[in-house]
């Protein structure tokens, strides 16, 4: 498959603090905004925001992602202006500010905080009106009880509910959203009404309405702060990705002199030494020197990779042996991975929208709910006076009234953050951890399912998978070649020399050492001259290899590195060396293929390592030298037909993909950007556990599923009955209690994967 470079981004030079914009072609007027967009309650709020910026004359395009709040927007900077576009949201009551402040963090602490405050209020309300409700049930009605329900009914809804009310609920209804914010809100205010008529009305149970009201804004400010609970995580993946880059660098100046500088002060065609064991700081050219660089965070190569002077190198990436002098290429926003944290936000903000099952389910249940009150507040109203003469406007109104307190089913906004909760508990035994429950449910949609290669799949360090001499003696020419590399540090002779001591061999110090970085090693053992490198260096060195080089390229075909080595002065053998595949990676890609899972393989190494690999482990779809942006893009366009996609990576290369996917799944020993990325993480890096994972998913939506269904029957079935006007508020109230209970039983009764079940 053919590979398109990735589309340079490059920020305008005038941004005000509130946004973000990057051109998203540069051969066009066409700008791109990221905003953090605040206020956002449910997934219809999505289908909000699209509507309103796409009535905005050059708005090209709008991605939004109700899980991380953020706005993803294409305008055409000639007609359209960033202010413009911010003031709408505005305007329909959304907030809006840069996305990725420092501040961020804090607020969703905040968030959460301020959750757990309300639900604790709402639990010691929840509680009084109890209490109240029984003593008046077996003392009867007295005025100062009612005032008292009163009392605690006005100030949860001026209180710690106020907020569902006079914002969310109201700004929902401005936006053309019939929600839970609108359903609570409206059944909230049905309570106060009909418990201020019934004040001055006796034949309207103003303690019931009171307390129904109570009971309503109670139970959901509980499910609020378990939603909040679920929802709330840290997003600081940019932050941490940045942090790979050192703080300081060396720098060489003029007069040869070295000084140590922060790395912001660094300009285009400054001179620093990198000296080994640390980290590269700004993509720059080598220009003196020679070393192997471990770039396998960053492009997904395996094995460490030769530099020499002339060739490029990767901030961020750890130079193992020699001491480099580097020329700075990029700076700042331009450096690699500076990129890759910017095509992580924007792929945050790309991510397929989730319409969760409740927001789905109350599309249809609210207007019903509505539609019913008015029925009933029409029915006792020009009935009676069409049969009577008279219209029956007390039983009308509490018809209207009992219909909106009935309608209101507590037990919603908990059906899926405990079904969630639940699930959560059981994979973490399994060594899955969920970071966002809405995307882990998507998971049991998932037909596509796309490994990385590089600590995936593969183990992500070279070992030794054979080893061919032209001699006789295999054992001892493996020894000598073995005793020459235990003096270098580079991963290949590290993987050399474990592999002859594994095999009992007795190693020997060489005598006489020398190493030329990026070629090989030359060294004296028990009297003989050995070399150990490659092909060039043994040329160099005027060995002949004609008789190896076809071992070298039987070693090239299955994806392998060649190390060849000579003893005295004649070449003696090959040493091959390849990243080995985890020992569950077959039968994990044998199990997903039965469960109509169609793996594919996206990897930054080459195309000869990836189908070797692939065809090891079964996978036939492989895509090859695949740049972390172009990763992305690569998910998005399987994403386009309509196919729920997984992601499964470790690496910061793999950052942006798992962002985009609709499930992205990271290997707990893989890179923190990585990790924050994904919406799964698999703590014991065994493959296996996916399979797993996903059976979870499907089971866990099933549970959600149940306790909606429990959530609305009692409900549904008490609406029907209030429209009667027969219907006292008490029932409404115990209608709650045993919803929320049952739902409660539900969530937490019994495995949803049993052990004889479980997947090996």
């Amino acid at each position: 498959m053919n590979q398109t470079e990735p589309v340079e981004q490059q920020t305008p030079h005038q941004v005000t603090p509130r946004h973000a914009g990057t051109p998203a072609s540069p051969s066009n007027e066409i700008t791109r905004l990221h905003l953090k967009v605040g206020g956002m309650h449910c997934s219809l709020c999505t289908q909000s925001i699209h509507k309103t910026l796409e009535r905005l004359d050059g708005v090209t395009n709008v991605q939004v992602s109700i899980a991380h709040e953020e706005a993803l927007v294409d305008y055409d900077s000639k007609r359209v202006t960033p202010p413009v576009i911010e003031d709408a949201l505005e305007d329909i009551g959304y907030t809006v500010h840069a996305p990725d402040e420092a501040e961020i963090f804090a607020q969703q602490e905040q968030e959460l905080t301020n959750a757990r405050r309300k639900a604790i209020e709402a639990g010691v309300l929840l509680l009084a009106a109890s209490v109240l409700m029984v003593v008046t049930l077996v003392l009867g009605v007295s005025l100062w009880r009612t005032l008292a329900m009163g009392a605690l009914a006005l100030y949860i809804a001026f209180g710690p509910a106020r907020f569902i009310i006079f914002r969310n609920g109201w700004q929902s209804i401005r936006r053309g959203i019939l929600n839970q914010d609108v359903l609570v809100s409206s059944s909230a205010l049905g309570g106060l009404l009909g418990g201020l008529a019934g004040l001055l009305f006796p034949a309207l149970p103003a303690g019931g309405f009171f307390g129904a009201t109570i009971f309503v804004l109670g139970f959901h400010l509980i499910g609020g702060y378990a939603s909040v609970l679920v929802h709330v995580r840290a997003s600081q993946s940019v932050r941490q990705l940045l942090a790979l880059e050192p703080p300081t660098a060396t720098r060489i100046g003029a007069d040869g002199q070295e000084t140590i500088v922060p790395v912001e002060e660094l300009r285009i065609d400054d001179v620093v030494r990198v000296r080994p064991g640390e980290r590269i700081p700004v993509d720059g050219e080598v220009v003196e020197g020679a070393s192997a660089i471990d770039e396998s965070l960053v492009t997904g190569e395996s094995l460490p990779q030769d530099k020499f002077p002339g060739d490029t190198v990767i901030g961020g990436s750890l130079n193992q042996a020699g001491s480099l002098v580097l020329r700075v290429t990029q700076i700042g926003k331009d450096t690699f991975l500076r990129t890759v944290a910017r095509q992580v936000a924007e792929a945050r903000a790309m991510k397929p929208a989730i319409l969760r099952l409740v927001d789905r389910v109350l599309l249809f249940y609210v207007p019903a709910v509505f539609a019913i009150s008015a029925a009933g507040l029409l029915f006792w109203t020009f009935g009676p006076w069409l049969w009577a003469g008279e219209p029956t406007l007390l039983r009308a109104s509490f018809a209207a009234l009992s219909v909106l307190i009935m309608g209101y089913p507590c037990a919603l906004g908990m059906a899926t953050p405990l079904a969630i909760i639940r699930a959560s508990g059981e994979a973490a035994e399994r060594g899955i951890l969920m970071r966002s429950g809405e995307a882990f449910q998507v998971f049991r949609n998932v037909h596509t399912m796309v490994f990385d290669k590089t600590g995936t799949l593969t183990l992500g360090k070279p070992t030794v998978v054979d080893y061919q001499t032209l001699e006789a003696d295999t054992g001892e020419m493996l020894r000598l070649a073995a005793s020459a590399e235990t003096h270098s540090e580079h991963p290949l002779a590290r993987a050399i020399v474990n592999t002859a001591k594994e095999q009992g061999l007795t190693l020997s110090n060489p005598t006489r050492f020398a190493a030329e970085a990026g070629h090989g090693i030359r060294a004296v053992v028990d009297g003989h001259h050995v070399l150990v490198g490659t092909a060039r260096f043994l040329g160099e060195e005027q060995i002949d290899t004609t008789k190896l080089q076809p071992l070298v390229e039987q070693a090239q075909e299955q994806g392998q590195t060649a190390v060849l080595f000579a003893i005295d002065g004649q070449a003696r053998g090959l040493i091959a060396l390849a990243d080995q595949l985890k020992p569950d990676a077959q039968a994990t890609i044998a199990e997903l293929r039965r469960n109509n899972v169609e793996p594919v393989l996206m990897t930054g190494d080459n195309w000869r390592t990836a189908r070797a690999v692939a065809q090891q482990v079964g996978i036939e779809r492989v895509l090859a030298e695949v740049l972390p942006g172009q990763k992305a893009q690569e998910v998005r366009q399987l994403q386009a037909n309509g196919n729920k996609v997984a992601m499964v990576g470790d690496g910061i290369n793999d950052a942006p993909a798992l962002m985009q996917a609709d499930v992205g799944i990271a290997i707990g020993a893989g890179t923190d950007i990585a990790i924050e990325a994904a919406d799964v993480v698999l703590v014991k890096e065994q493959l296996g556990t996916i399979v797993q994972a996903r059976e979870l998913a499907r089971r866990s939506y099933r549970l959600t599923a149940t306790n909606v269904i429990l959530a609305l029957t009692f409900n549904g079935v008490g609406v029907l009955a209030a429209v009667t006007g027969l219907i006292y508020p008490v029932w409404a109230m115990l209608a709650m209690a045993v919803s929320v209970g049952l739902v409660l039983a539900n969530s937490f009764a019994g495995k949803l994967l049993p052990k004889e079940r479980q997947i090996h």
